[in-house]
């Protein structure tokens, strides 16, 4: 139950991880807006290879330390947990903040959405906020014994919910209609996020502590 109750934790972290602006979201948005729907879902599909990358490498790095160094897995617990804490405040804090899509660069090529999936995949992997939060996420909720079956499970999860959500992004984008109540709600949607995920943070945190 408790290995469960771990996944189900890293797939909202990670969601709002997703979910906080960034490079990848304004790639995606400024895709959307500029070129296409359909090179936008491919900068989308991207952004989910991408974050299997960086999830396989902090799979097997932390497995690499904790199989090493045991007792590292308290200390990156509490780290990673204060790190979860200052993502949300920074999410919190920047939630008034308007989505600058005008200053993304594209890249000047015909519309084809393979060179959209490859640039969305450079972006991914181009930003190490990923993969910090990668690793500050996996160390603070995985067991210090990660079964070998999430070493397959995480990395396809990591697909799913960036695959999905980047392509949310770029479907409602794309259309007028639904366009604006996301961006009306955008300062909701930010807050609530970084409350989460700081929330999150203080329970690791709390939880790390006790004997």
């Amino acid at each position: 139950m408790e290995l469960y109750a771990a996944i189900l934790s890293i797939a909202v972290a990670l969601t709002l991880g997703a979910m906080s602006p960034g490079p990848s979201f304004i790639l995606v948005a400024r895709t959307s807006l500029a070129v296409s729907r359909r090179d936008g879902l491919a900068a989308a599909v991207g952004m989910g290879v991408g974050g299997v990358f960086f999830s396989a490498i902090a799979l097997l790095g932390l497995l690499a330390i904790l199989t090493t160094v045991p007792l590292l897995h308290l200390a990156l617990k509490i780290l990673g947990g204060t790190y979860l804490v200052h993502l949300g405040y920074r999410i919190w804090r920047g939630a008034r903040q308007p989505l600058v899509l005008e200053n993304m660069p594209l890249q000047n090529h015909p519309t084809q959405a393979w060179r959209f999936f490859v640039l969305g995949l450079i972006t991914q992997v181009s930003n190490p906020k990923t993969a910090v939060v990668y690793t500050s996420v996996f160390a603070s909720l995985l067991p210090g014994d990660i079964p070998v079956f999430l070493l397959v499970l995480v990395p396809i999860m990591v697909f799913a919910i960036e695959t999905i959500w980047y392509s949310v992004v770029a479907l409602a984008l794309s259309s007028p209609l639904p366009r604006a109540p996301y961006l009306a709600a955008k300062v909701w949607i930010d807050r609530t996020a970084g409350t989460i995920m700081s929330l999150l943070g203080l329970k690791l945190i709390f939880e790390a502590q006790q004997p």
